[in-house]
């Protein structure tokens, strides 16, 4: 049977009675019943640990539902105690992801500025709590002499006003300064205060049917209510699983060792108890894959990676997928907001000369033009018309620790400036240039955007007629990188350094540039095979190339990075 907690509404009309104090606090647990059902049969690697396939389900709910309830057990200790008791039996806790092996009882909780009119656990004088109770509004109780009149109290209370607040009287000195707490929101996936759930999560205490001898106050507050005593703050410890329905015979020995040993030394009103409780997981503590794993058919690889560029995630399905690339896109966007705006998925490989990619939008906003914040750079892309990769924003921080102050750089095939904008801020002076004009006008745009227009000149051409006209300007500054990032076709540029100084005169000094080219190898043994397809367009042999792998783009693709400086034989060929 599952346990579900009533609106708030009637929870806050049913109250328990504290003899002592007079107050009436909130009784915590009344609950509806619903029938669930349980899975019979559980994969066998699901065997621990929270998961889709095990727990109860609510019959009376659609199949596709997402909502699990465990039995588990917990240990109901004193809140002053919990987190020490927390450090000892850890290894005997639930810990599992994202739930707090440490709970709040719903409505066995009070306010701090309450404390001190209940007192402590052994105090039993009313008068005390009276006198607590006229301090705290008149400024003075019985035997502390004579009271104060209203006026000659308020001058008092302003002449102990000072930076931190009234000091003598907490509720206005909490007028007096901000909330601590203002700042968090409710529905963040954090358990709010005096509650024990969230909309990850909800833990439920089983009480059971005539235990004890509770006080039955079902005349003063209703038939429905029934209910122990309040005893003072406690916190629930959810212990492991393996401990479920178990009662404390069967608990291990450290548990019982704990138990006994605070019996001992606390009063009786501090008891420790072992309690059932209902653990709920509701749809949004599932992670994607999970929700993913048990909507697609059994023994479907489910596509739990994708890139991510700026609100638009970029999906890469196989072909199995494709019948379920809807769903799969509806699940993506929903365990993802609100980051996560618009889902896509590539058709077909990059095959033009622009390197743009055929997308399919499959949920959300069908708009693929988006912002992507990089090394504290902003840049405007749209992915139906120009390249990007997140993928590689490591790599472009490891190519941009290579460059100082005094370099400048030739970037042959820019794109919209993921590189060329982000050098600008650290060397001397840039040439970008990209032959999409779509991504020229975006690197123009970006430019401005993050104010390096002045340090970077813009073209848009043909790359082998780029670096024929860079190098041949009178006007130009000495290159001294050049970043080749096109790994398909970057190697048949190559060629086009040769001779690049030969109209130079001979006697001037000249700084051979260094070259940092991105190249693709399905080869056993990558950096030989990309080391030789330099060679061989550069028509050279003796000169130091330095290797550098990327990423494993696909299985047995590798994408490397070859860096060395610029021969001078290939330099002066005639």
């Amino acid at each position: 049977m599952a346990l579900y907690p009533l609106p708030s509404s009637i929870i806050l009309n049913k109250l328990s009675f504290h003899p002592f104090t007079s107050r009436f606090f909130p009784k915590p647990l009344f609950y509806c019943r619903f029938s669930t059902t349980s899975f019979s049969t559980v994969p066998q690697h699901l065997i621990y640990g929270p998961s889709l396939y095990k727990g109860h389900k609510i019959a009376h709910q659609n199949s596709d539902n997402f909502t699990r309830i465990f039995d588990i057990t917990a240990l109901r200790v004193p809140s002053k105690l919990c987190f020490s008791l927390e450090s000892k039996l850890r290894g005997h806790l639930l810990n599992w992801p994202r739930i707090r092996n440490i709970v709040r009882v719903p409505g066995d909780d009070i306010e701090d500025e309450l404390k001190d009119f209940i007192g402590d656990d052994n105090r039993d004088d009313d008068d005390e709590t009276l006198k607590l109770l006229e301090r705290r509004i008149y400024g003075r109780g019985e035997g502390d002499g004579e009271k104060m009149c209203e006026v000659l109290y308020r001058d008092k209370l302003a002449r102990t006003f000072n930076s931190t607040g009234y000091v003598k009287f907490e509720n206005l000195a909490k007028i007096s300064r901000p909330k601590k707490n203002k700042w968090k929101r409710e529905g963040n996936g954090r358990e709010r205060r005096g509650n024990g759930r969230s909309d990850m999560s909800m833990v439920e205490v089983v009480e059971e049917e005539g235990s004890g001898d509770d006080e039955d106050f079902s005349g003063l507050l209703g038939d429905d209510f029934s209910g122990r005593k309040w005893s003072g703050s406690t916190r629930l410890l959810l212990l492991d699983e393996r401990y479920a329905n178990k009662g404390i015979e069967e608990m291990p020995e450290a548990i019982k060792a704990v138990l006994k040993e605070h019996n001992e030394e606390e009063s009786t009103r501090l008891c420790f108890e072992i309690v059932r409780c209902k653990l709920t997981l509701f749809y949004n503590y599932w992670q994607m894959n999970e929700v993913l794993d048990v909507l697609l058919p059994q023994g479907m690889i489910v596509p739990s990676a994708f890139e991510t560029v700026g609100h638009i995630a970029h999906l890469n399905l196989r072909e199995e997928h494709f019948p379920y690339k809807k769903l799969i896109a509806k699940v993506v966007l929903d365990k993802n907001k609100p980051k996560i705006q618009t889902v896509a998925n590539k058709i077909d490989v990059i095959h033009n000369d622009y390197r743009t990619m055929q997308l399919e939008v499959l949920a959300g906003n069908h708009s693929l033009v988006t912002t992507v914040v990089e090394n504290g750079l902003y840049f405007d892309v749209d992915l139906a018309a120009v390249y990007w990769n997140s993928r590689l924003a490591t790599e472009r921080q490891r190519l941009l620790s290579c460059f100082t102050y005094n370099d400048v750089v030739c970037d042959v095939f820019a794109g919209v400036g993921p590189i060329a904008i982000s050098a600008a801020k650290k060397v001397n002076y840039v040439y970008a240039n990209d032959l999409n004009p779509n991504a020229v006008e975006y690197l123009e745009r970006n430019c401005v955007r993050n104010k390096l227009e002045r340090k970077i000149e813009i073209f848009n051409m043909d790359g082998r007629r780029f670096i024929d006209s860079i190098f041949a300007s009178e006007k130009a500054r000495p290159i001294t990188q050049v970043v080749m990032n096109l790994p398909n076709d970057a190697v048949g540029f190559l060629d086009s350094f040769r001779g690049i100084f030969r109209n130079k005169r001979t006697d001037k000094q000249f700084t051979l540039p260094r070259i940092h080219i991105y190249g693709f190898s399905k080869v056993q043994d990558p950096e030989f095979d990309f080391h030789e397809k330099i060679r061989i367009a550069l028509s050279e042999v003796a000169f130091e190339v330095q290797m550098h792998r990327v990423r494993l783009v696909a299985p047995g693709k590798w994408m490397l990075c070859a860096s060395f400086v610029l021969p001078e034989t290939v330099a002066f060929a005639k």
